[in-house]
């Protein structure tokens, strides 16, 4: 029995695939289990929870399943045994398997879904031969530095009033703590006829040197840093401004990924790189009006799966080609309308050859679990 519970695997997902990068509409994280469990048996890595992948399962005794595309997405308002979904959640309840959904936050990460898909369309052996960044990049949020606190305090009472901040959790940048920006300047105050204030008279309009004191600050950390500050101000009435803060977009992170191509290439070049790539029995394009034969593409937009959504991104970045698993047919023609040429390699083609990465990953982060690629997850469209 692995000695790893199902927090420990959610962990682990968390770390490659912080579940912050997911969309908004997507339902990701721990979707079946419970976190204290210890994972009894192999970890069995899927695109699709199918009853033929949840069969595989039982009879390797899985004690865990990751499966990229949630297998609970809409919301459920009955547990039966009445659809196929249904019952193959209930199997998975049943044999006490965990459930894991990365989904989105899986294409977002750095390393992740979407990068391989970009290593895929690029010659072999040479991973820089394209200026590589995300469509929208996203940041990931630093639990730091989620809001930014501001008070106004006489000088020779900022070192108290900081240090009080710091120690409901303020000032935090990575490594360093009691982090703070203090800029000297005037405030000025009337006091009501029955207040008390540290400077001055009541009812006297009154001016103080005073220093404007910055620290970020989490915001579970707010509530206690402003009951500090009651007990540490000078003031009668604290100053304070509470600020939320929006994180760092990173080139490397968010949805979908914009190539700047060193050598140009022909549809033709790339529809044969993916095609090889994915082992796939074939592709299709459709090439916009304006990319004739011997067209040669340099600005590549790119997502797994059915990324129709992220047309606007390309065509706003200047992608010439966008590549992703499937569109609709009207949404082909708007994207060639727009000057945009498409590559479809398949839904989930675009998406299954990661997981042999994603089980080597999770492996060097839980060395005594074993993960192995489901053998019954299959694309479900054939050609003949």
């Amino acid at each position: 029995m692995s000695a790893h519970t199902v927090a420990d695997l959610a962990a682990a997902m968390e770390t490659i695939a912080p579940l912050a990068l997911a969309e908004e509409w997507d339902n990701v994280g721990l979707l079946v289990g419970d976190p204290g469990a210890r994972v009894g048996g192999p970890v069995l890595l899927t695109i699709d929870l199918t009853p033929a992948v949840i069969a595989e399962a039982e009879s390797i005794k899985a004690g865990a399943i990751v499966a990229y595309h949630p297998p609970i997405f809409t919301p459920i308002k009955r547990l039966t045994a009445d659809d196929s979904r249904q019952h193959t959640i209930l199997r998975a309840v049943r044999a006490g398997m965990a459930v894991y959904s990365p989904h989105t936050a899986l294409d977002s990460a750095p390393g992740g879904m979407c990068d391989w898909l970009a290593d895929c369309v690029l010659p072999t052996g040479k991973p820089r031969s394209a200026d590589r960044r995300a469509l929208v990049p996203k940041a990931l949020p630093r639990a730091s530095e989620e809001a930014k606190i501001v008070t106004f305090v006489p000088a020779g009472e900022l070192s108290k009033v900081r240090g009080a901040l710091a120690s409901a959790g303020a000032g935090r940048l990575g490594k360093y703590t009691v982090c703070s920006f203090a800029t000297e300047g005037e405030g000025t105050f009337l006091g009501g006829p029955d207040s008390r204030p540290a400077v001055g008279k009541p009812e006297v309009l009154e001016s103080a040197q005073e220093v404007r004191l910055e620290m970020v600050i989490p915001l579970r950390a707010v509530p206690l840093a402003m009951e500090l500050l009651k007990g540490f101000h000078p003031y009668e009435e604290v100053p304070v401004d509470v600020y939320p803060l929006v994180g760092r977009p990173s080139r490397d992170t968010g949805a979908g990924r914009r190539l700047v191509l060193d050598k140009p290439v022909t549809m033709a070049q790339m529809a044969a790189r993916l095609k090889a790539a994915l082992k796939a029995t074939h592709v299709q394009y459709a090439a916009a009006p304006a990319h004739g034969d011997g067209f040669t593409f340099s600005h590549v937009g790119l997502c797994p799966g059915a990324a129709s959504n992220l047309l606007d991104a390309a065509s706003r970045e200047g992608c010439q080609l966008f590549i992703t698993g499937e569109m609709k047919h009207h949404e082909v023609l708007d994207a060639n309308a727009r000057g945009v040429s498409v590559l479809l390699g398949g839904h989930s083609t675009t998406e299954r050859g990661y997981l042999t990465i994603l089980a080597a990953r999770l492996a060097e982060l839980m060395p005594k679990a074993k993960f192995q690629t489901a053998s019954s997850d299959k694309t479900l469209m054939q050609t003949v």
